[in-house]
């Protein structure tokens, strides 16, 4: 089979990480007998530098005409002070927008080989953790009217949160159908004791759950759940919830596995086409110094292949081939411990590669 990819390197050492990913996905093709064609395109801070804005037609045009994105990383303080509308997170909004990607996927999972870096206590790591955050992408807050306007205070600032009725349902059979393929387990977190877009929330997903007989599901206030997460998140399995509370939560639970540096996501929505990419940033202070952690957009890659090309052996390869260098003991130096070996972002790749052949 051929697959054509679009890929956006992004800035600070998105480089560096997407051509790991690059090199995994061409040995699995090699291997299995896939071609994956991958097609440059420019955004973020990089597009910004070089044609003046974060999220040009061209780079939608190269996604659209794609089967699948491979996003590194954008943004960095280098543009911190640019008007929003130039922001290099502008792509990020761009692709989703554009793609109709209104899930992401996030799964947290604590590796036996890594739960000497877990920053809970032995006694919670020791249980481990295996859950997925299903976050809505593309309404909410970050997408309700904003402005500022003038009070008695002064001037004042607003944002809105707003929710559909239908938001809320695609995301939530999202979270259910995931569930049934998993521990059959929902917990849906929201502000339903404050917030009246929560209260909205709250009703559609109890309509839901009665559809899904055979999951369990539970409402958690945000407040709660942000200290569960710390304090037993082995009790989670499936998480649903929406887009600010999601961005917050899953970079908590992506701290608790060790490192962010591990973690991929899934960006979807009504078709197989999607957007992945690792959950952390443009990391510019080690740009180009060969010290990024190249696991996390390696496993997003795999991600691509299990969900958008349904290659679940190609996928259980590469996921495989972590496992094994972790378990062998190779370390980047946001997961190394006093003394161990400390290996930059190829050596990390070359490892995995050799674990794939």
């Amino acid at each position: 089979m051929n697959y054509k990819i679009a890929v956006i390197e992004g800035d600070g050492i998105g480089p560096e990480i997407v051509a790991a990913a690059m090199q995994a996905l061409e040995l699995i093709g090699r291997k299995y007998g896939h071609k994956f064609d991958f097609i440059k395109t420019l955004a973020g801070g990089a597009a910004f530098d070089k044609i003046g804005e974060p999220f040009p037609q061209e780079a939608l045009d190269t996604c659209l005409a794609s089967d699948s994105v491979l996003l590194g990383a954008v943004g960095g303080p280098k543009w911190d002070n640019l008007p929003a509308h130039l922001r290099p997170e502008k792509a990020l909004f761009g692709v989703r927008k554009g793609l109709g990607l209104y899930a992401n996927i996030r799964p947290a999972r604590l590796l036996d080989e890594l739960k000497d870096a877990c920053p809970l206590k032995a006694s919670v790591a020791e249980k481990g953790f295996d859950l997925v955050i299903v976050r809505e992408l593309t309404g909410g807050i970050y997408f309700g009217k904003r402005g500022r306007q003038q009070g008695e205070n002064g001037v004042e600032a607003y944002d809105t949160e707003c929710y559909s009725e239908m938001e809320i349902e695609r995301i939530g059979r999202i979270a259910f159908g995931m569930a049934l393929g998993r521990s059959k387990k929902v917990t849906s977190i929201d502000k339903a004791n404050v917030m009246e877009s929560s209260r909205l929330w709250r009703e559609v997903m109890h309509r839901l759950a009665a559809e899904y007989p055979h999951v369990e599901y539970a409402d958690m206030l945000v407040d709660n759940a942000a200290m569960q997460l710390v304090k037993d998140p082995a009790q989670f399995d499936v998480i649903v919830t929406n887009n600010i509370f999601g961005d917050i939560l899953s970079d908590e639970a992506s701290q608790i596995t060790g490192s962010i540096g591990l973690l991929p996501s899934a960006s979807l929505g009504e078709n197989k086409r999607g957007m992945y990419e690792p959950i952390h940033g443009s990391a510019p202070d080690i740009a180009g110094q060969d010290k990024s952690n190249p696991i996390a957009t390696v496993l997003s890659a795999a991600m691509m292949l299990r969900l958008s090309f349904n290659l679940t052996a190609e996928a259980d390869c590469l996921e495989e081939a972590v496992s094994k260098v972790l378990r062998k003991g190779y370390r980047t130096a946001d997961i190394a411990n006093a003394g161990d070996e400390v290996f930059s972002c190829s050596s990390m790749t070359k490892a995995i590669l050799n674990e794939i052949d």
